[in-house]
């Protein structure tokens, strides 16, 4: 299964190409945005700030939008995940709207939230995860308009909050499974089986 990763300025792309490829996919890092144009499989890294990271992506938001809306499989984490709503608060410029909603910031009292924390899913994408504990590492959350569209929720300090997310071939997290030991490559593993049925 060939993925092209998007190198839009971000942190943490190599230890999630290499999570992907020891889950049995082939990567391929641009910096052209152009070339997710032709992308077979879309993934969205991240670590960094909604306007930064969406700006090389804005001249090719309606190819993108256009690929992922006729079903490309892709995989958003992170700030990655947040590109695919509508805004966030973290910043003025538009998301890709493939999720109705906007990112906003955590109503926590401890933020960022950093660490591992449980994710409530019973989504097919859990399967074989026996322990659901994924690492986090945010300061803003999803808020979604379509409820339909959440998979998993988390509680953090008393604030429940969606962080895992589907809608046509499309799957965001919150958590970043590139960082969350076992379960993260199992998660990683079942994303790959996943994207290689719908290629």
């Amino acid at each position: 299964m060939k993925m092209t990763m998007a190198d839009y300025g971000v942190g943490n792309l190599h230890s999630l190409k290499k999570s992907l490829e020891l889950a049995g996919a082939e990567v391929e890092v641009v910096t052209d945005m152009s070339k997710l144009a032709d992308a077979k499989c879309l993934v969205f890294p991240g670590v960094g700030a909604f306007d930064s990271t969406v700006a090389s992506l804005l001249p090719y938001r309606a190819v993108i939008k256009e690929r992922m809306d006729a079903g490309v499989p892709a995989l958003g984490i992170c700030i990655g995940a947040h590109i695919q709503f509508e805004g966030s608060e973290e910043g003025t410029s538009p998301g890709l709207c493939m999720f109705d909603g906007y990112v906003r910031k955590l109503k926590s009292r401890t933020v960022p939230h950093m660490g591992w924390n449980i994710v409530r899913s019973d989504d097919p994408m859990m399967e074989g995860i026996e322990d659901k504990h994924f690492y986090f590492a945010h300061s803003y959350h999803f808020d979604p308009a379509d409820e339909t569209a959440v998979k998993g929720t988390t509680e953090y300090e008393g604030f429940e909050f969606a962080t895992f997310m589907r809608c046509r071939n499309l799957v965001a997290t919150q958590f970043h499974p590139e960082k969350s030991s076992v379960s993260g490559q199992k998660f990683l593993k079942n994303f790959v089986a996943y994207a290689e049925d719908r290629a």
